[in-house]
C-alpha cells in the first residue's frame, strides 16, 4: 500500500527516531507492533551507501511488513547525498529523510548531520538538490541551532526548508553543542510550525505519554519523535499514541509482558544478528524492560554474564518462576512506574 504523505499528519503522529545500532529492523518490528506510527531507520552514510558497503545495504533493506518506515541519509555532500536519496528511494521507504542534526562530533566536524546548521544557505542549497533527485517527499531532521554562540537559525531555516519543497521537518529542541545535555526548549519547535504549513515534529525530552500530549498542546505540532525513551521503554510509542488520540492514560506494563519482550527481542536479534553479537547486545535493553520487577537488578547482572541464548532463556524461566511463586503464595508483584 502507497504511504499517503499528504493525510499522514491529519491527526499527530508518533515516530520512532532514528538510532544507530538501536532502529534496525527487529526494534522497529517491536516498536510497530507496540504502536508506532511510522518508523526510521538508523542514519546510513550515503559514501557507505553508493560503495555498496554491505552495513549500509542491510540498513537500506525494508522487509514487507516494515512499513511505513523513512530511510535517513546523512554526509557532507551534497550531490553525493542527492544520489543516495535515489538510491534510498528504489527500497520503497515512506519517505526520505535526512540527517542534519547529529551532534556526535566526528560526523558535525566534518559538515554531516548538525554541521549543516554552520552554514544555513548551505543546508538550504542541498536540501532543494535532494529535493529535485527524488520523486518521494524528502524530509528533515535537525536541532535548534548549531551552538550558543549564534542566534538559533531554525524558524528562518523552517521557512526556507519549505520553500525548497522538504515536506516535514523534525527538530530536536536542543542545540548541537548540547548534545543530550539540559533541556530541550520546544518553544522554538512553536515558533517553526507557526510560520510553515508543513508538519513540524518536536524531538527531545519526550519521554513519556503525557510530555507528548503537552508537547502536542503547546507547541501545535503534527507530531512527536521518541528515542532514548524507547529503548527503556519501547511500549511508550503506543502509550503516547493511545494518549493523544483516545485519552487513554498508560497502565504499567505487568511482569510477564516485560519477559515476554526479553524473549522475543533476543530470539529475534539472534536471527538477525546470530547468536553471538545478539546475546551481548541485549545487554542494553534489558535495564528498561526488567524496571521495577522484584530482583532486577541482580537479574541484570546476571544476565550481563549470560553469553548463550540457552543461559539467557534459563534466567529468564527462573525469574518468571520465581513471581509466579510469589503470586501463587499472595505476595503482590509490585512494579514502579
Amino acid at each position: 500500500m502507497t504511504f499517503d504523505f499528504d493525510r499522514a499528519f491529519d491527526a499527530p503522529r508518533v515516530l520512532l527516531a532514528p538510532m544507530e545500532d538501536v532502529s534496525d529492523a527487529v526494534f522497529r518490528r517491536l516498536c510497530r507492533d507496540r504502536g508506532a506510527d511510522l518508523c526510521v531507520t538508523e542514519f546510513i552514510n550515503v559514501e557507505g551507501l553508493l560503495r555498496g558497503c554491505r552495513n549500509a545495504k542491510k540498513k537500506l533493506a525494508l522487509a514487507a511488513d516494515d512499513q511505513p518506515t523513512a530511510i535517513q541519509i546523512y554526509g557532507s555532500d551534497p550531490a553525493r547525498l542527492a544520489e543516495a536519496a535515489a538510491v534510498a528511494e528504489a527500497a520503497g521507504p515512506a519517505f526520505v529523510d535526512v540527517n542534519c542534526g547529529c551532534w556526535v562530533p566526528k560526523i558535525a566536524r566534518r559538515g554531516a548531520g548538525a554541521g549543516w546548521l554552520r552554514d544555513p544557505a548551505k543546508m538550504i542549497a542541498m536540501a532543494a538538490q535532494v529535493v529535485a533527485s527524488v520523486g518521494l517527499p524528502v524530509t528533515v531532521k535537525t536541532r535548534i541551532g548549531y551552538g550558543p554562540e549564534s542566534e538559533m537559525p531554525i524558524v528562518d531555516l523552517a521557512r526556507r526548508l519549505e520553500d525548497v519543497g522538504v515536506r516535514a521537518l523534525t527538530i530536536h529542541c536542543r542545540t548541537a553543542k548540547m548534545g543530550h545535555s539540559g533541556a530541550a526548549d520546544w518553544s522554538w519547535a512553536q515558533k517553526a510550525q507557526a510560520v510553515v504549513s508543513i508538519p513540524v515534529i518536536v524531538n527531545g525530552d519526550v519521554c513519556t505519554a503525557y510530555d507528548a500530549r503537552r508537547a502536542i498542546e503547546e507547541t501545535g505540532c503534527k507530531g512527536v519523535m521518541i528515542g532514548r525513551a524507547a529503548i527503556e521503554h519501547p511500549w511508550v510509542l503506543g502509550e503516547a499514541r493511545a494518549y493523544l488520540e483516545r485519552g487513554v492514560e498508560p497502565a504499567l506494563v505487568g511482569w510477564r509482558a516485560r519477559l515476554a519482550l526479553c524473549r522475543e527481542h533476543l530470539d529475534a536479534m539472534i536471527e538477525e544478528r546470530g547468536e553471538h553479537r545478539a546475546v551481548r547486545a541485549m545487554r542494553r535493553y534489558y535495564p528498561g524492560y526488567l524496571k521495577g520487577l522484584p530482583g532486577a537488578s541482580a537479574m541484570r547482572h546476571r544476565l550481563y554474564r549470560a553469553d548463550t541464548l540457552e543461559a539467557a532463556r534459563a534466567l529468564f524461566d527462573e525469574h518468571g518462576a520465581q513471581l509466579e511463586a510469589r503470586e501463587r503464595d499472595g505476595v503482590l508483584v509490585e512494579l514502579v512506574a
